[in-house]
């Protein structure tokens, strides 16, 4: 039980410097587990993750402006951030009404999984822009 609360404390436990430094190892570790949660439970993570991957590697292979790299990654980042977003309120929905149905339950996770689905497109008009020319000039 220690390592699920680990991430929940007190104000009062950052008063000292030394207590601050600890806090922000204890948020590093918390914000990691995060990450390995999500990797490991969330599907559409790792399928955004590993076209990430991909992009990043197509990148590399077409040698991408400086410019282009910054549009790329806010693009990458975009989306991932999205999914995480998505998913920490599917679960706190989840967590508040349970299994019954809910209409707000409902418009809640759909309006979550919208804000992935106009990232994504937000990024795929990024990559299109960005990479679609350098195809086109061959």
């Amino acid at each position: 039980m220690e390592q699920a609360t680990e991430c929940v404390f007190d104000v009062a436990e950052t008063s000292s410097p030394e207590a601050r430094e600890r806090t922000v190892g204890r948020s590093f570790r918390c914000a990691i587990r995060g990450l390995r949660e999500a990797w490991d439970h969330e599907p559409n993570f790792r399928l955004h993750a590993t076209a990430a991957a991909g992009v990043l590697t197509f990148g590399l292979l077409v040698h991408l402006s400086a410019r282009e790299w910054l549009w790329v990654a806010l693009a990458i980042g975009l989306v991932l951030v999205a999914e995480l977003l998505n998913t920490a309120i599917e679960r706190v929905v989840d967590l508040a009404v349970g299994l019954r149905p809910d209409p707000l339950a409902r418009q809640t996770k759909d309006l979550a999984a919208s804000f992935v689905l106009v990232s994504c497109l937000l990024a795929t008009a990024i990559g299109l822009l960005t990479i679609l020319p350098r195809l086109l000039a061959g």
